[in-house]
């Protein structure tokens, strides 16, 4: 499958696609699914956001059973334009099992470069059966403290709203306890678990500004936002305390599904 809105670069993408052909070509992986994460996937894209184009990738059986195993992620040159990386099945199947929210958010993101649909769907279904919202909580609010600037000044509005996202997720979190996986881009995060009039419509202002700012631009942020950030995190605080353990039951699921994985696109 592919889905790439009108609004992006047609030159950029095509490089894109070349560079994932290289990907492919060069370490004989194959790549099932590969999609536009940060700023366009989550709503809140600048007129010169750059391009995060993130992939899955699935190496050959026999890479596996190698006493010297290869490097679970590729990496293609940084550059203003382009950050193009993917991660090995075997390590998204491990950070998922541990809570990490990445990998759900790279199979539902809105825009696809190329996909097999069969492969999203079983990996959602496995995501799905190994969700944990204190797993998640204690992902988000780390990201969160990981970007959130200081509430003083005018603030770099890429990083505001870095730390913006995993705090209206902490926010869904709380309000929908038993609603399973959460949205991952803003405006739907704002819309499913009402965080109040005032705190919408100044979050809807600064999406509306940042889509014309460049980038690197600051602004000034409104305290209710700042104080909301700061809310959602001190909240999601008792989190860290909890048990990280991974159940062994989500090991054996987690395994059954990669060996299936392996099986259809390993070769």
């Amino acid at each position: 499958m592919r889905a790439i809105p009108t609004t992006m670069d047609a030159q950029i993408v095509a490089a894109v696609d070349d560079r994932l052909r290289v990907v492919a070509d060069t370490e004989k992986v194959v790549i099932p699914w590969a999609i536009e994460s940060g700023s366009r996937a989550w709503g809140f894209p600048s007129p010169d956001s750059d391009y995060d184009c993130r992939f899955f990738f699935v190496r050959r059986r026999t890479d596996y059973l190698s006493p010297w195993p290869r490097r679970d992620v590729i990496e293609t040159p940084l550059d203003k334009i382009f950050d193009v990386n993917g991660w090995d099945v075997i390590k998204a199947v491990r950070l998922l099992v541990k809570g990490n929210a990445t990998v759900t958010e790279w199979l539902r993101s809105p825009i696809v470069y190329s996909g097999d649909e069969a492969f999203r769907d079983g990996f959602l279904t496995l995501a799905g059966s190994l969700f944990d919202p204190v797993k998640a909580a204690r992902h988000y609010r780390h990201v969160g403290l990981q970007q959130k600037g200081t509430a003083s000044e005018a603030l770099a509005l890429k990083r505001v709203f870095y730390a913006l996202r995993p705090a209206a997720t902490l926010h869904w979190l709380r309000v929908n306890p038993d609603a399973g996986v959460p949205p991952m881009d803003l405006p739907s995060l704002v819309e499913q678990a009402d965080p109040g009039p005032e705190l919408r419509t100044r979050i809807a202002d600064l999406i509306e500004l940042k889509s014309t700012t460049r980038e690197i631009g600051a602004g000034e942020v409104p305290s209710v936002i700042l104080d909301f950030i700061e809310r959602e995190l001190e909240l999601a605080a008792p989190f860290d305390e909890l048990d990280p353990t991974v159940n062994t039951d989500r090991i054996a699921l987690a395994e059954e599904w990669f060996l299936t994985a392996l099986d259809t696109w390993g070769g």
